[in-house]
């Protein structure tokens, strides 16, 4: 089986003072362990790149240019990253029409559509609740995972 994996989990699998480092790790550890694929899209690693290389102050890791790049790289290097492709607009647009979607849940709705546009049913993530109402995916927490 597939998993997406959301970039709230990709954040914390490298903030080491984070309460749900080791839950991130775990989980990752795990899934591949059990011979699941994990994947990402452009998606994850560009809402990745503005959380690390916001500062620290307005809630980002303040991360350097070099160390954020370096932190892309092995997250390109570690999971299998996915193409976006035409039909996840599309997918997109169906999904806020039937859900409607407004404000920033349209970034997790983008995420949704491009495991749609995969063949990807389960996203790995801590924000469970963001994901309940597309019944077109499962969401599982990585403290869940054993």
């Amino acid at each position: 089986m597939s998993y997406l994996v959301d970039t709230n989990v990709l954040l914390r699998s490298i903030q080491q003072t984070h309460p749900m480092h080791e839950s991130s790790l775990q989980a990752i550890r795990i899934l591949f362990e059990q011979g699941e694929t994990l994947c990402i899209i452009p998606e994850n690693l560009i809402e990745f790149w503005v959380v690390a290389t916001r500062s620290i102050e307005v809630n980002g890791l303040g991360l350097s240019f070099a160390d954020a790049l370096n932190e892309l790289e092995q997250l390109k290097n570690s999971f299998v990253l996915l193409p976006d492709t035409a039909s996840i607009f599309p997918a997109w647009e169906n999904l806020i029409a039937k859900y409607q979607v407004i404000g920033k849940l349209s970034h997790d709705t983008r995420l949704v559509a491009a495991m749609i546009a995969h063949n990807i049913t389960h996203i790995l993530t801590f924000n469970i609740s963001d994901f309940k109402r597309f019944t077109e995916i499962t969401a599982l927490d990585p403290r869940s995972i054993s």
